[in-house]
């Protein structure tokens, strides 16, 4: 049966390289389909990521797409979206990808309010490079790094984003599908810095690790943890342990990035006058 997403990728690419059971294929799905519901042009949308199991989905999405070095598509998401301000960019990164050597950039990106949104798929590990811990692996979890636990604390890239200046920020999950791609969706149409977190599990390099059971069990239990929004800030503080909040965790409005720089070409072409 023919599937209309399936017009997004290039089929000559698939099958995959991803692990079975990762999650990270579900939320390539997600973003294809929130383009498809938002009817953007193929033509005119660009997929940027940088390096990672996360950022292999570009390779295999039919639009323009760069896979770029270590840490730095989001410099070159805004590159892209300052030359041609009308193109819809799209950053997939990973939770290594985008908090570690990516850092800075995230950050800065943040602040500016470039009108970008980007996908962070979060599988709380590095799975390409060798199962090493990143700055979103939880506390007291194993890694190649870290045999006997994490002693680091854990970034809440949402939070990080929220406090930077990102005008949208959510979260949801590889088990919660369609949500997933709502907050995508939202994300699109929001005009400026668009941050969503996708949960997703890796069930070789983390789940194998700290004897998380197999990959359905890993959604289980993101079922289990994930709460939305609404229901998140009615709960008792001794009630949140091991659960995390979905859904679009903050919104506001601001003035992007492009819309700015724009200004400022056209005062500095009226001073030449």
């Amino acid at each position: 049966m023919e599937r209309s997403y399936e017009k997004y990728f290039r089929q000559n690419r698939l099958p995959h390289l991803w692990c079975p059971g990762c999650g990270n294929g579900i939320a390539m799905k997600a973003i294809v389909q929130a383009i498809e519901k938002k009817g953007l042009s193929q033509d005119n949308t660009v997929i940027v990521s940088g390096i990672g199991c996360s950022s292999r989905a570009s390779g295999y999405m039919d639009f323009d797409t760069l896979h770029t070095a270590h840490g730095r598509a989001i410099p070159f998401a805004t590159g892209i979206k300052l030359a041609n301000p009308e193109l819809n960019v799209i950053v997939i990164t990973g939770d290594g990808d985008c908090t570690a050597i990516g850092g800075n950039h995230f950050i800065h990106g943040c602040r500016r309010n470039i009108d970008l949104t980007v996908v962070l798929f979060n599988n709380n590990i590095y799975g390409m490079t060798g199962g090493q811990a990143s700055p979103m692996t939880p506390l007291g979890k194993k890694a190649t790094t870290a045999p006997y636990g994490s002693i680091d604390r854990t970034f809440d890239a949402a939070r990080l984003a929220e406090a930077a200046g990102a005008t949208y920020v959510a979260r949801s999950t590889a088990y919660h599908v369609q949500h997933l791609t709502d907050m995508i969706v939202q994300g699109l149409d929001n005009q400026g810095f668009s941050f969503i977190e996708a949960m997703v599990q890796c069930p070789t390099a983390y789940g194998r690790k700290n004897k998380m059971g197999s990959a359905a069990d890993m959604m289980k239990d993101m079922q289990e943890s994930a709460v939305m929004k609404a229901a998140w800030d009615k709960l008792a503080a001794d009630k949140k342990e091991h659960k995390f909040p979905i859904g679009v965790l903050y919104k506001e409005d601001g003035l992007d990035y492009a819309t700015a720089y724009e200004a400022v070409i056209e005062t500095a072409g009226g001073k030449n006058k």
